[in-house]
């Protein structure tokens, strides 16, 4: 079984304040993702100062898509991203629309959304999915349980690479050992602590704890 990567969400209102924190942190972690608010502040900018720092990491550009899919994926490719987030309902045809032009594509599993829909996904090609406990529904407070796990093993048995995020510390990590999960993508539980540096490397540690090297 292959170790989950860590993934940094930048969820930032500026290009300013999301350097200042993957500076820190970039070369800790594997995966590094321009939230959907950095893209609609800043647009391509973004992606394109992430790709010049980071050559050699996946940049994920985090733009919910739900129309035009093929212009989005060939901005966003052309400004250095690999992979690009669509929202689980837009549809068929904007999702194969993206393919074209992006390396992967990622549904974001937010909302209402069904199993029945998701092996349409995998029919046309697609291989990655992103499960979500929301920002709101944490607010709210949800937490991470078994209807959740039971949810991830059943798109892990559709096929999917299956990356999890939404709240995640360093002790929810245990919830899911024994599963292949993709990347666990975290934003404030990296970027607003005391010490990112340390936080990051703890992440990384515990992953290796629990997945192996």
């Amino acid at each position: 079984m292959k170790r989950p990567k860590l993934q940094i969400a930048l969820d930032h209102n500026t290009l300013a304040s999301a350097l200042a924190d993957v500076k820190k942190i970039g070369e800790i972690v594997d995966v590094i993702e321009v939230g959907t608010i950095l893209c609609l502040q800043e647009g391509s900018k973004p992606i394109e100062c992430m790709r010049k720092m980071f050559p050699e990491k996946t940049i994920v550009a985090d733009t919910k898509c739900a129309d035009a899919g093929e212009t989005v994926a060939g901005n966003v490719a052309q400004a250095g991203a690999d992979f690009m987030t669509v929202i689980c309902c837009a549809s068929l045809a904007t999702m194969q629309a993206a393919q074209k032009k992006v390396k992967a594509l990622q549904v974001e599993l937010y909302g209402e959304w069904t199993m029945e829909q998701a092996k349409k996904w995998r029919e046309i090609g697609i291989s990655q999915v992103v499960y979500h406990q929301s920002r709101d529904a944490l607010l709210a407070g949800e937490v991470w349980g078994e209807k959740d796990l039971k949810l991830v093993q059943q798109l892990i048995d559709l096929g999917f690479q299956v990356s999890v995020t939404g709240g995640l510390s360093i002790s929810t990590l245990a919830l899911f050992q024994g599963m292949p999960i993709f990347h666990f993508i975290v934003g404030r539980g990296l970027t607003a602590c005391a010490d990112p540096i340390i936080q990051a490397q703890a992440f990384q540690n515990e992953i290796k704890r629990l997945w192996g090297e």
